[in-house]
């Protein structure tokens, strides 16, 4: 048994992984491209994340190789840098590891959808292949835990890279996407997508990104009744309903600012006024855990709060622990006894 299942086997595993929107926010990436050239450029931010995410309570270091693939960096034209993006990232991801006091977290590679892939386009099989193996071989020189593998539509180029880090001998995390016809692209379900995946050979399998808390938790209940194995829930931290079931669909008519670019949808860069709050995210959590999906976390758009809260909803008390909400203390909210009682009654004017 790999170290991810013997963690798993003892207790509930939280996964950050909101590298890409959270750096976009910070200015150190710049959305649509999502190409993780901040590895690069500036590594002290990516140190940085890492280790807001270590101290809100991550169990698992995610290598910022997102997006680091051949094709991404052919788009921005530095494909030549890939092998020392990867390489430098892998490294951050290590190096924050050890920073770690106690029991330390999980180290994990990353591949993802390579948008090359086609299941009649025999030779885009071929060098999505080329495109995993060179990643996951990065990867496994580093000394990865394991590799998680992720966001797949084509539930076809999901098994190849399941081949790909299974031939080196990685435990993997393979997680799909369900866009709003709920369906991978083949018209499959993604319980029957994790079905097949975990015949396999994929350690855990489960969903990442696209959908919001409220229309992934019932596809991963139904996956968690199609399989085996551990399941993963990684959702996007916006408000996601059946009328928009994905965050790109989204849409902020309550509150739009007539503002936006014309033809622009709130996705991805104006999805402030979508998102969910870190107490809906640790209800999410909380719901996964007494459910059965024991690896969850928070993908496109969370930050160390909402992982802070998901720790907090598991029972833990995390570093960052200590600065949470005390409300008690506010000087008009709280009802700490030494607080004056003039701003306490002011309370309904505030």
């Amino acid at each position: 048994m790999g170290k991810l299942l013997d963690r798993l086997e003892a207790a509930p595993v939280l996964c950050a992984e909101g590298y890409l929107f959270e750096l976009e926010r910070r200015g150190y990436l710049s959305a649509g491209g999502f190409v993780p050239e901040v590895v690069l450029d500036h590594p002290e931010a990516v140190a940085q994340l890492h280790r807001d995410f270590l101290r809100a309570g991550s169990d698992v270091m995610v290598a910022f190789t997102y997006y680091a693939h051949r094709e991404k960096m052919r788009i921005v034209g530095k494909e030549q840098l890939i092998e020392p993006l990867q390489k430098n990232a892998l490294a951050l991801a290590k190096a924050a590891v050890e920073e770690a006091e106690g029991e330390k977290p999980l180290v994990a590679g990353n591949i993802c959808n390579t948008n090359i892939y086609f299941p009649d386009d025999k030779q885009s099989h071929l060098e999505a292949r080329k495109m995993f193996d060179e990643q996951i071989g990065w990867a496994a020189e580093a000394g990865v835990d394991f590799i998680i593998a992720e966001t797949f539509s084509w539930h076809g180029e999901a098994l190849i890279a399941l081949e790909s880090a299974k031939a080196l001998g990685l435990d993997v995390v393979v997680n799909v996407v369900s866009h709003s016809t709920g369906l991978l692209r083949e018209q499959m379900t993604p319980a029957d997508s994790c079905k097949g995946l975990e015949a396999a050979g994929a350690a855990v399998v489960g969903m990442n990104c696209c959908r919001g808390p409220a229309t992934m938790y019932p596809q991963l209940l139904e996956i968690r009744a199609a399989v085996s194995c551990p399941v993963a829930g990684i959702p996007v931290p916006f408000r996601t309903d059946s009328a928009h079931p994905s965050f790109q669909s989204l849409e902020d008519n309550a509150h739009a600012c007539g503002c936006l670019p014309e033809g622009m949808r709130p996705f991805p860069v104006a999805l402030d006024g979508l998102a969910c709050t870190r107490y809906e995210m640790a209800e999410f959590a909380k719901n996964c855990v007494e459910n059965g999906i024991a690896l969850v976390g928070v993908c496109c758009g969370g930050g160390p709060h909402h992982v802070r809260a998901m720790a907090e909803a598991l029972g833990r008390r995390p570093p960052a622990s200590k600065y949470s909400p005390d409300m008690s203390k506010h000087y008009a909210l709280g009802d700490d006894p030494s607080l004056k009682q003039e701003n306490r009654d002011f309370v309904g004017s505030i």
